[in-house]
């Protein structure tokens, strides 16, 4: 099996729409991929993201690591028809500070040891 020189991956938003398809080579990370996504990331769409850690990329049901490559993540590039890879974009919803510190408190209150010295 001979590895192709390009990728071609578009990205599939959570409203259907999709970004590309591009061109990627073997050795493109997926933190730059993330950052190209949120470069083109559609200007009408209010909820985009702000930073690479917004940024969920998943293929074939596996969640894609940031200082990974797209030759490392082992994307199945010959069993695709038409040779294009659709990657699902998740994107975490943004909190203001208040309610990331309530998160973190109710996080802390269920997962908390409820521990007796004895």
């Amino acid at each position: 099996m001979a590895l192709k020189e390009f990728i071609e991956i578009k990205f599939r938003l959570a409203d259907d729409s999709d970004i590309g398809p591009n061109k990627y080579t073997p050795s493109t990370s997926v933190a730059s991929l993330k950052e190209k996504i949120i470069a083109q990331w559609p200007k009408d769409k209010d909820s985009g993201p702000k930073s690479i850690n917004d940024v969920k990329l998943i293929n074939a049901g596996r969640i894609l690591e940031n200082n990974k490559t797209l030759g490392e993540s082992r994307l199945p590039v010959d069993e695709v028809p038409g040779g294009v890879i659709t990657m699902h974009v998740v994107v975490r919803p943004h909190m203001n500070e208040k309610a990331r510190d309530k998160q973190q408190e109710d996080s802390l209150k269920k997962g908390g040891c409820a521990c007796t010295i004895l």
